[in-house]
């Protein structure tokens, strides 16, 4: 089959969704499907790179606590029936398809078979509750619907009801089979780690909290937090004003190095609020 995955964020910008969609490709690509990825451009970018094909322009915008991205272009409807002609695709596989507004003009024009991924939980969504009479006409184009989580489920059927196939997130295990820890870090002490953006929905601040608590209780143990986000500054304050002991920041890092960082740990943290 020729399968679009249709991602409303910059691909391949770190992110929970473009990983989601990289590890997608690679699989349909190994079980012999032609794939093509669907995404936005920001900056120097090529319109077409191999099998991604950006479409529009991504801006950077504040949403749930995160960062999203809108995609606009002032010929939006001309390209969109452009490539889906030039493609055919069987099944365009559209991941958060109410993100505006590369997967609506996509649904619009789509005459492929329409599945969707939803990915996101949060307690309200002002966006969808306004804009749920407009987006309707969007949905009703959707033949398939998959949510990762019981609680993305229960979600988005709260504004769009419908029949959702709960598939969590795949996990590619061989990616971690035989790394190895960082000797720097097996001294004895416990490694506590966090692997996500620095922002107020991950959490970050309740774990840094969390952990000045184990400190003063006398636990031998050190937080290594892997990534990078708006809360960066505000975190290093944090440490740096309560002279926080143990605390590595260590930025983004390689696939390889991720996976070292998970074998070096003792324990895996994710405080993220779900707001």
């Amino acid at each position: 089959m020729k399968i679009g995955l249709v991602t409303p964020y910059i691909y391949p910008l770190p992110g929970g969704v473009n990983a989601h969609v990289a590890y997608l490709y690679e699989n349909l690509i190994a079980r012999g499907h032609d794939v093509r990825i669907l995404s936005s451009t920001h900056g120097p970018q090529k319109h077409t790179e191999g099998d991604v094909i950006r479409l529009g322009y991504g801006f950077s915008v504040p949403t749930n606590g995160s960062v999203g991205t809108l995609t606009f272009s002032h010929r939006y409807g001309s390209l969109v029936k452009e490539v889906l002609e030039r493609e055919r695709f069987d099944v365009l596989h559209f991941h958060e398809p109410f993100v505006p507004f590369l997967s609506l003009e996509l649904l619009r024009f789509s005459t492929s078979v329409n599945v969707a991924t939803f990915h996101a939980y949060a307690g309200w969504s002002p966006s969808y509750e306004f804009g749920k009479r407009a987006l309707q006409r969007f949905a009703r184009r959707l033949h398939g619907r998959i949510a990762v989580s019981a609680a993305a489920r229960h979600f988005i059927d709260r504004y769009f009801p419908g029949d959702y196939k709960v598939i969590p997130n795949g996990v590619d295990l061989r990616r971690f089979e035989g790394a190895q820890p960082f000797a720097r870090w097996r001294d004895g002490a416990a490694n506590l780690l966090y692997v996500g953006r620095f922002e107020n929905r991950k959490g970050l601040l309740y774990l840094l909290k969390a952990y000045r608590l184990l400190r003063k209780e006398g636990f031998d143990c050190r937080l290594l937090l892997v990534g990078s986000g708006p809360q960066l500054r505000e975190a290093q304050r944090y440490v740096a004003t309560r002279r926080l002991q143990g605390v590595e920041f260590l930025g983004r890092v390689s696939d390889e190095d991720k996976a070292r960082y998970f074998a070096t740990a003792d324990v895996y943290v994710s405080p993220a609020t779900g707001q």
